[in-house]
């Protein structure tokens, strides 16, 4: 399945909250923690991402997505640190992919340009969360992604049983702290 990938403005996140949703509410309800409980109602979605919007128009958010097919197959988006100190790294939050699409390379593609970007725009220090022996950790790990440590309890899976989370990180280039 061929997918155009595009960074989204935050006008184009509202005028595509609705197919935004349905990934989300696909993702969640095929068990992926990523911060929502299940059942997702398509309101709650909607609004979610409505509300992206707003960060992405403030510079807090980049957000990418996947088109194929005639709608979203995947997004992934980039929380930017606002404190003096923490300018120079990123958090890579909500990689998803339609279960319909998976194990295509998309989520591949996707984690591509938001690290691309992130380079392109002076970041040298990506880190993420994700769920502790989930499918996403082959991803990162087969993408270069370095293990930090494990967290017990740390989130609610989708149908409310904690789980624990690992921790990730990524080096983009640039200077890099002694340490």
């Amino acid at each position: 399945m061929t997918a155009t990938v595009t960074r989204l403005d935050a006008p184009q996140v509202l005028a595509a909250a609705d197919e935004l949703a349905e990934l989300l509410a696909d993702t969640v309800h095929g068990g992926a923690s990523i911060g929502f409980l299940a059942p997702l109602g398509r309101a709650e979605a909607v609004a979610w991402w409505r509300q992206r919007a707003a960060g992405v128009a403030a510079g807090q958010l980049a957000v990418w997505a996947a088109r194929g097919a005639g709608r979203v197959l995947g997004t992934v988006t980039l929380a930017f640190a606002d404190k003096p100190n923490s300018r120079h790294r990123a958090e890579l939050v909500k990689l998803m992919v339609h279960r319909d699409a998976r194990g295509q390379g998309l989520g591949r593609t996707l984690l591509t340009a938001a690290e691309t970007a992130a380079a392109a725009g002076g970041i040298t220090l990506l880190h993420l969360d994700t769920e502790t022996d989930s499918p996403a950790e082959h991803l990162y790990r087969a993408t270069g992604w370095t293990r930090a440590g494990t967290i017990p309890d740390y989130a609610a899976s989708p149908d409310g049983v904690l789980r624990p989370t690992t921790l990730y990180y990524k080096h983009l280039g640039g200077a890099v702290a002694p340490g």
